[in-house]
């Protein structure tokens, strides 16, 4: 169902499962922690590393970005 039908989208999704250790958080002190986005100058080199197209980044990831960070958002506050 939501399985990527391109090789790029294969590709994209290899770079999203390697974005984890990537995630920026804001709050702090009394404020539990939460998850704002990924480091996208990481994930920018990170995808040329691994041979993805640069353009197709910076126009899907952002995307894909903002329902990650919701999903994780939504599981913790269950």
């Amino acid at each position: 169902m939501n399985r990527p039908q391109t090789a790029e989208g294969w590709q994209l999704w290899r770079l999203v499962l390697s974005l984890g250790g990537q995630i920026r958080f804001t709050g702090g002190g009394m404020a539990p922690p939460v998850p704002i986005g990924w480091d996208m100058t990481a994930a920018l080199a990170l995808a040329g590393a691994m041979g993805i197209d640069a353009a197709l980044v910076a126009e899907v990831l952002p995307e894909i970005e903002q329902a990650a960070m919701r999903a994780m958002i939504e599981a913790r506050d269950d």
